[in-house]
């Protein structure tokens, strides 16, 4: 059973894609900020990250380039947000994501990018 860790400040945001990912068969934890989210990362990696940009305390960007840079998890990351700029997923990129989605995501936009990040297949 492949694990997924949603890291999103926002409740409903969290529940929302957990609904969507468990519905699908992925086993799914939460984290509010990249803080608590290395921290469930250092203890047991995951097989794919959904990280929020915008946090309190370590925001994604910062999330992503501490666990590539650490050697921590190689596992791949989607990064969700608001901020709809080219220059957000120029940022994201660099900073470890492999995917893009802008809020509010579709749920088969979601299970379309997870299953081809942790599975190979769309």
């Amino acid at each position: 059973m492949k694990r997924i860790l949603i890291i999103d400040d926002a409740a409903t945001v969290r529940m929302y894609h957990r609904n969507i990912l468990e519905a699908a068969g992925y086993i799914v934890e939460e984290a509010m900020n990249g803080i608590e989210a290395l921290e469930k990362a250092l203890q047991n990696p995951f097989q794919l990250y959904i990280v929020d940009i915008n946090m309190p305390k370590l925001d994604g960007y910062g999330f992503l380039r501490e666990l590539r840079s650490q050697d921590i998890d190689q596992a791949p990351a989607i990064m969700i947000s608001t901020e709809a700029e080219a220059r957000d997923r120029t940022v994201a990129f660099a900073s470890g994501a492999n995917a893009f989605l802008v809020k509010p995501v579709k749920p088969d936009q979601l299970l379309v990018n997870v299953k081809l990040l942790i599975e190979g297949v769309a």
